[in-house]
C-alpha cells in the first residue's frame, strides 16, 4: 500500500517513522515533509491547506491511504477533498474537527454528551470575559476559541494578565481551573468504534518546573507509572465513547484520531480540551511503544472497520522525548541556524534513541533550522529512568546555536512521582 502523509513537523516525522516500519507500505510519501522526513519517505511540495491539491497529489501517486497530520488542514476540510477523491483518509471531516476548531464548539458537544469538563463561559466581548473571569477567580484560564497552535491557552494568577489576553482574541472561552495532574489519552475511531491508545503526559511550560510560557510542547513520556490501572477504561467510557456517538448523532461523525486533553482532578478525570489530531510531543512517544503496525489501523478507522480489528499490540519498554527548540522560542524564534551532531546521534545512540525533525530544512549539505520547536530526541528504555538517560545522552550530542530545551522531562516520574 502506498501512503501518503500530510505535514512537516515532528509529528508527521514519527507517523512516517512507525509507517516505514509497517511491511504493508510499499511506498512512503510526506507532502511537504522536512529534512528528516526526507530520508524514509518522498516529498512533493503541496499547500497543505488546498484540499484539491492533496487530493490531485494523492490520485497522482496513487495511494491507498493519505494521513492528514496537522489541525490546520483538517478543520479546512481537506480529508473531505481526499475522500471526495474516493481515496481513504485517515482525519475528520472538516465539520467534525470543529471539536479542535472551536473550544465553544467542544464544549457544547460535551455538555450535550455528559462528558465531565470544566464550567465555563463562551465571551466574545472584554465585559463578558472581565465577568467570567470575576466569577471564577484565580488562577485564571483563558483560551483563544479558535486554532493557536497550542499556544492559545493562558493560565495565570494575574488578572490583567487574563484579561489582556481575551481582549486580544475574537471569542474566548473562560474556564475554572482544574487541579491535579494532566494526561494526554489518544483514541483512534471510525465514527462509531473508538480504540484507545496507551496514555501520555507532555510539558507545555517553556522551562523546567512547569515554569516560563506556554509552548506547543517541550517533551513527553509514557507509561503514565503513577496513573490508576482503570484510567483508560475510565475515560473510553465517560469521555471518548459519549463524544463519538454524540458526533455521530450529530450527523456529523468523527472518523480519525481523537485526541482527549485530561485532568486528573480531586474531583475526577475532567476534560481540558479536544483535539482533532496526533498531538505533538505525546505521539513521539505513543508511537515509540506501538507494535501493531500502523498502517493497518489507520486504514481500518478511515474504512470502517475498526470493530474488527485485533487488540493492538504494546512494548512494555518505557519512551521519553526531548523537545529542542531554537533560541526565543516561543516567541519569535531565529531560524537559519546549523544543526550539527545528528550523524553521531545515529551512529551512537540508535535504535534506542532516534531524532524527529520538526522546524528544519536542508541548505546545501547542512541541515538548518526552520522553526521554533526543531527537532525532539526520543528514546526507549526497560523503564523511564533507562529512556531518560538514553534521551538527554543523545540531545547532548546535538549543536544548535542558542537552543534550549528542558533537563526535567520524566523526572518525577521516574522516580513514582506524578
Amino acid at each position: 500500500m502506498k501512503v501518503l502523509v500530510i505535514g512537516s513537523g515532528a509529528r508527521e516525522h514519527a507517523l512516517c517513522r512507525a509507517l516505514s516500519l509497517d511491511p504493508h507500505v510499499t511506498a512512503l510519501h510526506c507532502a511537504p515533509g522536512n529534512a528528516g522526513i526526507a530520508q524514509l519517505a518522498e516529498l512533493h511540495p503541496v499547500d497543505a491547506l488546498d484540499g484539491k491539491a492533496v487530493a490531485a497529489l494523492a490520485e497522482e501517486l496513487g495511494a491507498g491511504l493519505v494521513v492528514v497530520g496537522p489541525e490546520a488542514p483538517l478543520v479546512a476540510g481537506v480529508a473531505d477533498a481526499v475522500r471526495e477523491a474516493g481515496i481513504p483518509c485517515f482525519g475528520p471531516s472538516g465539520q467534525a474537527a470543529r471539536l479542535e476548531g472551536s473550544k465553544a464548539f467542544a464544549k457544547d458537544v460535551m455538555a450535550a454528551a455528559g462528558v465531565p469538563t470544566a464550567r465555563s463561559y463562551v465571551c466574545t466581548t472584554p465585559e463578558e470575559a472581565e465577568t467570567a473571569l470575576d466569577a471564577f477567580g484565580a488562577p485564571y484560564v483563558v483560551k483563544d476559541d479558535g486554532l493557536a497552535a497550542g499556544k492559545g491557552v493562558v493560565v495565570t494568577d494575574d488578572l490583567e494578565a487574563a484579561k489582556g489576553h481575551a481582549a486580544a482574541c475574537e471569542r474566548v472561552v473562560v474556564e475554572e481551573f482544574l487541579d491535579g495532574p494532566e494526561v494526554s489519552l489518544f483514541a483512534i475511531t471510525d465514527g462509531e468504534t473508538v480504540l484507545p491508545l496507551q496514555p501520555a503526559q507532555d510539558f507545555k511550560r517553556a522551562l523546567n518546573g512547569d515554569e516560563g510560557p506556554n509552548t506547543g510542547g517541550m517533551g513527553a513520556y509514557s507509561p503514565l507509572p503513577w496513573a490508576e490501572p482503570k484510567l483508560v477504561d475510565e475515560v473510553l467510557a465517560t469521555v471518548l465513547q459519549p463524544t463519538v456517538d454524540e458526533m455521530r448523532r450529530r450527523g456529523t461523525p468523527f472518523s480519525g484520531l481523537l485526541y482527549a486533553g485530561l485532568a486528573i482532578t480531586s474531583r475526577g478525570v475532567r476534560v481540558i480540551e479536544f483535539n482533532a489530531r496526533f498531538g505533538d510531543p505525546e505521539t513521539q512517544v505513543v508511537l515509540a511503544r506501538l507494535k501493531t503496525p500502523l498502517a493497518g489501523v489507520l486504514l481500518a478507522a478511515a474504512d470502517g472497520t475498526l470493530a474488527d480489528l485485533a487488540p493492538l499490540r504494546w512494548s512494555e519498554e518505557a519512551a521519553v522525548t526531548v523537545v529542542l527548540a531554537s533560541h526565543n522560542y516561543p516567541g519569535a524564534p531565529r531560524t537559519g541556524d546549523p544543526i550539527t551532531g545528528l550523524d553521531e546521534v545515529e551512529a551512537q545512540d540508535a535504535p534506542h534513541a532516534y531524532v524527529l525533525h520538526a522546524g528544519t530544512r536542508r541548505d546545501g549539505d547542512a541541515v538548518v533550522s526552520a522553526g521554533g520547536r526543531v527537532l525532539s530526541v526520543t528514546a526507549t528504555g526497560e523503564d523511564l529512568t533507562q529512556a531518560r538517560d538514553r534521551a538527554y545522552t543523545a540531545v547532548a550530542r546535538i549543536h544548535l546555536d542558542g537552543a534550549h530545551h528542558r533537563t526535567d522531562i520524566a523526572l518525577k516520574a521516574a522516580s513514582g512521582e506524578q
